[in-house]
C-alpha cells in the first residue's frame, strides 16, 4: 500500500474512532444519568454524607465495575463512561504519534511520546490511588 494511501486512510479513521469513542462515552453516561435518576436518587447524598463522617468508600477495580454494571448499580455505568471518556485524548495523542512516525518528523514524535507518556502516567496514577 502507498504512503500516501496510508497517510489518507490514518487521516480519515482518526477522526471517526475519536468521534465514536466520544458518542460511546456520552451515550453511558447519559445511561448512567438515568439510572441513577430513576433508580438510586439518593446515592451520592448518602455517599457524600458517609464520607463526611469518615466512612471512605474503598478502590473500585475495573472487574468489580463490570460486575456492578451487570447488576445495574448507575454508579459503575457513570465509572465505566468516565473511562470510556479518558480514551478521546489518549487516542487523539496515540493516533498523531503513529501520524508523526509515518512523516517522520521526529521532533513532534518526541513531543507527541512525552505528552502521550505523560497522559498514560496520569491514567495509572489516578488508578493507582
Amino acid at each position: 500500500m502507498p504512503k500516501q494511501e496510508e497517510d489518507r486512510i490514518l487521516r480519515e479513521w482518526t477522526p471517526i474512532l475519536l468521534r465514536t469513542i466520544l458518542i460511546a462515552a456520552m451515550i453511558t453516561l447519559v445511561a448512567g444519568l438515568v439510572m441513577t435518576y430513576t433508580f438510586a436518587p439518593g446515592y451520592y447524598v448518602e455517599h457524600y454524607q458517609a464520607a463526611q463522617h469518615g466512612h471512605l468508600i474503598g478502590k473500585e477495580t475495573l472487574g468489580l465495575l463490570v460486575e456492578r454494571v451487570r447488576q445495574g448499580n448507575p454508579h459503575a455505568v457513570l465509572t465505566i463512561g468516565l473511562f470510556v471518556l479518558t480514551l478521546v485524548p489518549l487516542a487523539r495523542v496515540a493516533f498523531c504519534f503513529i501520524l508523526f512516525i509515518r512523516e517522520r518528523d521526529y521532533t513532534y514524535v518526541a513531543l507527541t511520546a512525552y505528552v502521550l507518556a505523560g497522559l498514560i502516567a496520569g491514567v495509572l496514577a489516578g488508578s493507582a490511588g
